[in-house]
């Protein structure tokens, strides 16, 4: 169970990743040394999976967001495995969600622009066995990005 600290501390690594130990305990109220040993904890239990930094995909050439819907032709638990195994090594695919509802998959894809989508789209999305049908909705304006979980 996470106690007020505990949260504090969550919600404080959300906002800044790269906060010292002796921020992150200042901010939260304790020691440096309780602070070390309740992030350790954290971790150790799944709170916190990783600190990563969020880089900007247009300096990256990487502008076009792109969502799309996947239908694929038999839902069975073999197609679903060799689904999602293809999915996990296509670097475009940032986001990959099994979906209830009236499509399959739900992706989330960052390329450069609208012919490098057609690209993917043509050489390797439509041509996995067992992709029945697509439909894209690209991204206009992002107004709202966040990786913060409430806490």
């Amino acid at each position: 169970m996470l106690d007020t600290i505990d949260r504090n501390i969550l919600r404080t690594l959300q906002a800044d990743g790269r906060i010292t130990y002796q921020e992150l305990a200042a901010n939260s109220g304790i020691s440096p040394s309780a602070c070390f040993d309740r992030l350790r904890k954290l971790r150790e239990q799944g709170y916190v999976k990783g600190i990563v930094a969020l880089l900007d995909p247009t300096l990256l050439n990487r502008a076009l967001l792109v969502f799309i819907e996947v239908h694929l032709d038999r839902t069975t638990n073999n197609v679903f495995e060799q689904f999602a195994d293809a999915m996990k090594g296509m670097p475009e695919i940032i986001e990959c969600h099994m979906v209830a509802g009236g499509f399959d998959y739900l992706l989330k894809v960052r390329v450069a622009d609208m012919a490098a989508y057609r690209r993917f789209l043509g050489d390797s999305l439509t041509t996995m066995p067992g992709v029945r049908e697509t439909r894209t909705y690209a991204v206009l304006e992002e107004v709202k990005a966040s990786t913060a979980i409430p806490i």
